[in-house]
């Protein structure tokens, strides 16, 4: 298992369109992908899970993959996140 602390720098943060690419992009992954924020921890790949933590610009979560891609898992997340999520 490891982790991997991101800021969300979109303008917007994780809202629906951001957040529907993070999770296709988790999706990809075979490994178990989970995204904490304060003391709360959901799955990656639910799009529900992630919209329910309300993650706006500015602010830092932890990623945590566990599996056998799990270092391509973080990195491919990680480089999305930086990206702006393509927007």
């Amino acid at each position: 298992m490891i982790t991997c602390d991101v800021t969300i720098n979109n303008n917007v943060g994780l809202h629906a369109r951001p957040a529907t690419f993070f999770i296709q992009k988790a999706n990809s992954y075979k490994c178990s992908i989970w995204v904490e924020k304060d003391d709360r921890r959901v799955n990656a790949k639910s799009l529900l899970g992630v919209l329910s933590l309300g993650i706006v610009q500015g602010m830092s979560v932890t990623l945590i993959a566990d599996g056998t891609d799990e270092q391509a898992a973080l990195d491919g997340l990680s480089a999305l996140v930086a990206s702006g999520f393509q927007e």
